[in-house]
Order: C-alpha cells, then sequence, then structure tokens
C-alpha cells in the first residue's frame, strides 16, 4: 500500500526554551489542561513501554490516575506482562499522543510500586463493574474463549452480590518517576519543536534545551 500522499502540514504554535515552565511538571500540567479542555479524546491514555528480560520492547495503552512532583500513577494487575517485566527492569517510557493538539509528551523514569494504601484508595473509588473486572481477569494469561470470562464474571457477582468489593491481592499500582521530559509540537515543513528536560548530574535540578527535530 501506498501512503506517500498522507500527509498532514503541521502547523502548531512555535515552541521556544524561554517561554517554557522551568519545572517540567508544571509544563506537563499546563499542556494537559489543555488537552482535556480541547476535547482530546482519553487525555489521560498514555503508551507505556517496558522492556522483557531478553531485550525485546512491549507496548501498550494504559491509563494515568493522577500525578504530582512525585511522579505519574497507573494501576494494573501485578501478575500481568507489563508489571513482570517492570519487576525485572524498572525503566520505562510513557508518551502522551495529543493529535489533536498536534502535540505528544514523552517521558523516561523508574516505575516503583504505590503504596498499598493508595492503591486501597484507588480501588474503592473505581465503578464497580471495574471492581469486579479486576477480580475476573488474571491478566496476560491464557483465556480460550470469552465465555470463560464471562462465567467468571457470573461468578463474581454472586461471590460479591452485596456490600463492598475488596481489593484482589494482586491489583494495585505503579508510579513512574521520572528523569526525563520531552514536549513536541508540530511544526511547519516538519521543523518540529522539542524541548527536552533533564537532570542536571550535580545539583540534580531540570536543565531544559531544545532538540534538533
Amino acid at each position: 500500500m501506498d501512503l506517500n500522499d498522507l500527509r498532514r502540514e503541521y502547523l502548531g504554535q512555535p515552541l521556544d526554551v524561554d517561554s517554557m515552565d522551568r519545572c517540567p511538571f508544571q509544563q506537563f500540567e499546563a499542556w494537559f489542561k489543555q488537552a482535556t479542555d480541547g476535547d482530546v479524546l482519553e487525555a489521560n491514555a498514555m503508551i507505556l513501554s517496558t522492556v522483557s528480560p531478553d531485550g525485546v520492547p512491549t507496548q501498550r495503552t494504559v491509563l494515568l490516575k493522577c500525578f504530582d512532583e512525585s511522579g505519574f500513577v497507573f494501576f494494573t494487575n501485578y501478575k500481568s506482562r507489563k508489571a513482570q517485566q517492570i519487576s525485572q527492569n524498572s525503566c520505562v517510557s510513557i508518551l502522551f499522543p495529543w493529535y489533536e493538539l498536534q502535540r505528544q509528551v514523552e517521558i523516561s523514569g523508574v516505575a516503583q510500586k504505590v503504596s498499598a494504601m493508595e492503591s486501597l484508595t484507588y480501588f474503592a473509588l473505581r465503578p464497580r463493574g471495574s471492581q469486579l473486572g479486576a477480580w475476573v481477569s488474571e491478566q496476560s494469561s491464557v483465556v480460550s474463549q470469552r465465555s470463560v470470562l464471562l462465567a467468571k464474571l457470573a461468578e463474581v457477582k454472586h461471590q460479591f452480590a452485596s456490600g463492598a468489593i475488596p481489593k484482589p491481592p494482586s491489583w494495585g499500582g505503579f508510579r513512574i518517576v521520572p528523569n526525563r521530559f520531552e514536549f513536541w509540537q508540530g511544526g511547519e515543513n516538519r521543523l518540529h519543536d522539542r524541548i527536552e528536560y533533564s537532570i542536571h548530574e550535580v545539583d540534580r535540578s531540570w536543565v531544559c534545551r531544545r532538540l534538533a527535530p
């Protein structure tokens, strides 16, 4: 299939290092608000990249559930492939692809399990259907057919027919502690703007600089 004619010119507002916030977390928060205000579909959806023990990368989309200057948090099954890979290599990357704004943000860092209390608190806020789903799915395991999942769902619905649904022991969150940010804005003639934040090795402050597109 020839895709040479599948093109779009980017006409985003140019970025400049001097116009960026000195703190990458504050800059991310500003862009995230613009994404949510701009009706970006699933603005908190992020592509999470992990690496297997033999060096094979894997990507999937997960949902950001909270962030502050301590890091970016998502939740999953600790027996899933992503969690197993993180346990063996905690270096990860996340990407927010905000196509509607011709923007993306890439963040690299180290993933750490959140506290049991943080996981429990968030689990209690989930819709009941999502809580049941966490009990049904042994994430990343092989399932012969969908009817198996539906049968398990009926079973857990009966099991937890009344009262609060407890958090599964294997379900919880990860916090990604960043060591690098890159803010990307599409530009005319493919001269995209790339602004990188990295940590200074001596004083651990954030260094902001422009990268070639």
